[in-house]
């Protein structure tokens, strides 16, 4: 029987319910043992526990518990694999039961702004419909083992520089097209049990005190139900962050602001029914999980490791490979690079994992009698200069061998919470290994183990490039299934490698102002500003190769038309044109055709993984709306998207486009214009509304006017331009119109805009 949660808020005093909104410790909340009502507990996350004593701090590893490493969200994205990613998070859903975790904090969505952001490893992907899809099938697959969930950083959390204080400026319109979808489509399609809001500003209101981002959006708008919980620290004005819609301020040491609470109730500045609310909240979500409690859940930390080896390789990404790959295991084979023996497989910070077991790439061969000699060649944890020796015996054994596989990424000191990349570099020592070993033996992969894009001066030069992220405690076997053809790797990037940092959109405004970050290159981020720009990358969104190849074809669609209300089915054949079996990404695109101004070439509005046997077709469908085809008009506070022609677009990268279907729409929305002077003749004829009482005024206005009669001095083409781009006001300046005529013309405008 479910806790009646109302009646026990009435029982509660003023002092009880603003304990209730202050954690106890760094990990719990507080309880009424008055009333019966539990503290419950919560633990960093997201991809395993980080479970600690009370006293423990946040960002270190040495008390937590034994658990299993699961890949970090760089990796996961990467999979494309919803089911996949909802498995992992029914994993670590039993796990948090087995240890009596109510709350698992994360997933974390925060989009990929740049390269540079130390935290990347554990967010999603650059694009928002990709990151919202894959965060939701995890906090699904954890709330079902009746298990919380903690989405973050609520919201435009984007880098580590003064992430505490620093204000984010945006558009609206690149809030709700960017920043915001990954959590919106959590919210709509999983409803986690609480949303953490981030430390920062956002267009100068600290996220904890905005009640635009906490009630506005986040509940009036998406519906979200639960609670919201402050970032370790992140509360700014307790008092306002009540009215603001923050339940939670976490971790300990909330007794000062209690008492405010309690002093701006008793002095009428703060209305009790918000405490109330608050309290109301909060313990929706802790019954939801005391009522569930599960007893004897075992934490299986060897099967689960299993699981981990089998996610990391679905996120394995082969980026180039000229045939080298999948190895012969009778061919004479040297690793080099410590990441072999001892791989980076997890991120710095609050999501550090004390592993239950760690598997090598090294230790996997061996275990398997593979030929391999192996040379360390450089260090796995540090950036520091290529030892002479090690490298003259790097170079000696790869004179000697058929392959020669380097391990290679960016270690923890590069790359963590708390502080971001100075540079998109990997260390110079091993840039400089692979280009030697490049030199001498021509058949080299390399392997490697990094949370975000590396710049690959050497890519050109190496035969085949395996990108494993930071895949958790079973990459190392992971890897060893990819390599040698166990597995067919089945992963497509979730970002974009740019040639260089300075390509990327945020390059001239990202950490350049402790104060403010502006957010100038509004809702071009990835590979949206790339296909803008026309500009070439390493390689693009989506991309990602596989040890046999696919064929799409038959394009099918439920309707080429769609109205606001209406959706359309689009299908999709999917052909193994190759020789083994292997898993595909279909992946379907929406571009506007209708010349809307300030809008990307494509965006991402569907994906589907499949896999298909040699010879074998199979068909896979991904379903569209109105809002696939849409913008945000800030003028309308609303999604829109103006009647016309749209293409939808097939393809397995954003690079790689191979079907193209057209589409017609027709909305009953009606943009607003504003009606005086000042609008331009070329806005009225735009609109399907105004333009045939335009279109007539003007063929009136013409027959007298300077332009009625085109001479060489003025074209046809240079009077259209000129009249497009008149204000109303200025036909009459040329006598095309009196003020009387102007001002009956803007009723007539006024009449039918409405």
């Amino acid at each position: 029987m479910a806790t009646d949660v109302k009646k026990l808020v009435s029982e509660m005093t003023l002092e009880e319910k603003a304990s209730l909104c202050g954690g106890a410790d760094f990990w719990h909340t507080k309880a009424v043992e008055r009333l019966g009502i539990p503290r419950f507990m919560m633990s960093d996350g997201p991809h395993g526990l980080r479970k600690q004593d009370e006293e423990a701090d946040h960002l270190g590893v040495n008390d937590s518990i034994k658990a299993v490493c699961f890949p970090a969200a760089c990796a996961t994205a990467s999979s494309f694999d919803t089911e996949m990613i909802g498995k992992m998070g029914e994993a670590i859903g039993d796990e948090c039961q087995a240890e009596n975790l109510s709350i698992v904090l994360g997933p974390a969505v925060n989009i990929k702004r740049s390269p540079l952001c130390g935290r990347n490893f554990e967010y999603f992907s650059e694009d928002p419909f990709l990151a919202g899809k894959m965060s939701a099938a995890y906090i699904n697959g954890v709330q079902s083992k009746h298990v919380g969930t903690s989405i973050k950083h609520f919201a435009l959390n984007n880098q580590e520089y003064y992430r505490m204080s620093n204000n984010s400026v945006a558009s609206e319109r690149t809030i709700r097209e960017i920043y915001f979808p990954a959590f919106e489509i959590s919210v709509k399609e999983a409803q986690p049990k609480t949303v953490m809001c981030s430390y920062n500003r956002i267009n100068g209101t600290y996220a904890s005190d905005n009640e635009w981002l906490l009630s506005k959006v986040l509940r009036d708008d998406w519906g979200f139900e639960g609670f919201v919980m402050t970032d370790w620290g992140a509360v700014d004005d307790r008092v306002q962050g009540v009215r603001a819609g923050l339940e939670l301020e976490m971790p300990g040491n909330t007794e000062v602001n209690d008492q405010k609470i309690i002093a701006a109730v008793k002095d009428g500045s703060l209305d009790e029914k918000l405490v109330d609310r608050c309290c109301e909240r909060i313990l929706k979500v802790v019954y939801d999980y005391h009522d569930n409690k599960k007893e004897g859940v075992v934490f299986d930390r060897d099967a689960d490791h299993e699981k981990a080896i089998a996610f990391a390789a679905e996120c394995g990404v082969l980026l180039e490979n000229d045939g080298i790959l999948p190895l012969d295991p009778s061919k004479k084979i040297v690793y080099i690079g410590e990441y072999a023996e001892s791989p980076r497989y997890q991120g710095g910070g609050s999501s550090h994992i004390n592993s239950s077991k760690v598997t090598s790439a090294l230790d996997s061969a061996k275990a398997k009698g593979r030929n391999v000699e192996y040379v360390k060649g450089f260090p796995a944890q540090k950036d520091e200069p290529l030892d002479k020796a090690e490298l003259d015996k790097a170079v000696a054994a790869a004179k000697g061998a058929d392959v020669v596989v380097i391990f290679a990424g960016l270690p923890d000191v590069i790359e963590s919470e708390g502080y971001d990349r100075k540079n998109m570099n990997m260390p110079a020592a091993q840039n400089e290994l692979i280009s030697a070993i490049a030199e001498v033996n021509k058949n080299v992969v390399v392997v490697l183990h990094n949370g975000s894009p590396v710049e690959t001066p050497w890519a050109e030069d190496v035969a085949a490039i395996l990108e494993m992220y930071l895949g958790g405690q079973g990459v190392g076997e992971a890897t060893d299934q990819l390599l040698y053809g166990e597995k067919n790797p089945s992963g497509h990037l979730a970002e974009t490698f740019p040639m260089r940092v300075q390509d990327n959109p945020s390059y001239l405004n990202f950490n350049s102002d402790p104060e403010i970050c502006n957010y100038a290159e509004g809702v071009y981020v990835g590979y949206r500003y790339y296909d803008k720009k026309m500009m070439p990358v390493r390689w693009a969104f989506g991309h990602g190769l596989s040890y046999t190849t696919f064929e799409l074809s038959n394009v099918k669609l439920s309707s080429d038309k769609m109205t606001d209300d209406s959706r359309i089915t689009v299908s999709v054949d999917v052909k193994n044109t190759g020789k083994v079996v292997g898993k595909e990404v279909v992946q379907l695109y929406v571009g506007d055709l209708n010349g809307t101004p300030d809008r990307p070439v494509k965006e991402l509005k569907g994906f589907a993984k499949v896999e298909v046997a040699p010879g074998e077709t199979k068909t896979v469908s991904m379903e569209i709306d109105s809002r696939a085809l849409s913008y945000y008009e800030e003028r309308m506070n609303d999604w829109f998207a103006p009647s016309g022609k749209y293409e939808l677009l097939i393809g397995n990268a954003s690079d790689n486009i191979t079907l193209r279907e057209e589409i017609s729409f027709e909305t009953k929305k009606i943009k607003p214009m504003r009606m005086d002077s000042s609008i331009t003749v070329g806005e009225l004829l735009a609109n399907p509304v105004t333009a045939p009482i335009m279109g007539e005024a003007l063929r009136k206005a013409m027959q007298d006017s300077p332009f009625g009669d085109p001479n060489e001095a003025v074209g046809d083409e240079m009077m259209q331009a000129m009249v497009n781009f008149m204000p109303l006001k200025s036909l009459m300046s040329f006598g095309m119109m009196d003020e009387k005529s102007m001002l009956a013309l803007l009723d007539q405008f006024k009449a039918v805009i409405k």
